[in-house]
């Protein structure tokens, strides 16, 4: 698939500010199923912009605005082409215990969130413990999740704990995604968050350009869980616990990390005692290919 993505942020000041620094993580990402045939990020006020990838790979685009200001726009544009994911890998639970597959998963091994001893994780845990092999528990992630938990926006906080989703059974795709973190890690699976745009609109393409194929979207989550390959390099794989399944052309990746805090879409400070009011809206169009 082709897509044309918008982003539009704009931050309003009450009084004058300075000095305000920020941290993009919005360019989708160039991978084995994914092409970015153009990107371009516009400031208002101007400024100068400079671009480098984080630890984890995803791009960064940082820009400091010095002067006195009351108004801050971010308007990003990108082309995009997506593809299906290969077939999984479906290697044995003996996979994940050979020194290529640790040395692949590095810190994707090790929890970030816990709630232990809390009864719902522990009847998630259960529904996977008799998972034949790593693939199974990652697809059986992608059911029992939502199974288990509703999909309510208000429902928790940015920076709600687990504990705090398991407790409240409800929460939005970041929360379904750090539980099914939790999930897979804790069978010894490597997984790691992955941050990106998910076009949701089902109606068939009209002619080129057609605005028919517009859809207003907000950020998304999924999950990328390292999988053993017998014979071969064990391999990344996208599920979608929000969306029940594995991840498809609809999922356009920005970046990935351990959790939300590695790859927060906007990350800022600025100098001064004014209140800010954030507007913000993204929106994917599905174009016809070009040539």
């Amino acid at each position: 698939m082709h897509f044309a993505i918008r982003y539009v942020t704009r931050y309003r000041y009450d009084g004058d500010v300075v000095d305000n620094i920020n941290a993009l993580r919005i360019r989708p990402a160039t991978s084995g199923r994914q092409q970015v045939d153009h990107f371009t990020v516009r400031l208002s006020p101007e400024v100068r912009q400079h671009r480098h990838e984080d630890y984890f790979g995803t791009d960064v685009i940082e820009f400091e605005v010095t002067r006195s200001h009351r108004e801050l726009i971010i308007d990003a544009s990108a082309h995009v082409r997506t593809e299906p994911q290969p077939d999984p890998p479906s290697g044995t639970w003996e996979g994940l215990a050979v020194p290529g597959y640790r040395e692949a998963g590095g810190e994707y091994l090790m929890q970030t969130d816990t709630a232990a001893g809390h009864p719902l994780l522990a009847e998630l845990e259960a529904e996977l413990a008799d998972a034949r092999t790593p693939l199974e528990a990652v697809l059986r992630t992608s059911e029992v999740i939502p199974d288990r938990l509703e999909y309510r926006k208000g429902a928790t906080y940015v920076d709600s704990t687990l504990g705090d989703v398991l407790d409240v059974r409800a929460g939005v795709c970041q929360d379904f995604v750090h539980l099914g973190l939790n999930l897979l890690r804790s069978r010894g699976i490597a997984a790691r968050y992955v941050s990106g745009y998910l076009y949701t609109r089902a109606e068939p393409l009209g002619e080129a350009g057609d605005r028919a194929a517009s859809v207003e979207v907000d950020t998304h989550a999924w999950i990328e869980a390292l999988l053993p390959n017998a014979g071969g390099e064990p391999r990344w794989v996208s599920i979608d616990p929000t969306n029940r399944g594995l991840v498809g052309e609809c999922h356009v990746k920005i970046g990935h990390g351990r959790h939300y805090a590695d790859v927060p879409p906007i990350k800022g400070v600025y100098r001064g005692s004014a209140e800010s009011a954030l507007e913000a809206s993204v929106t994917m169009t599905r174009i016809e290919p070009v040539g």
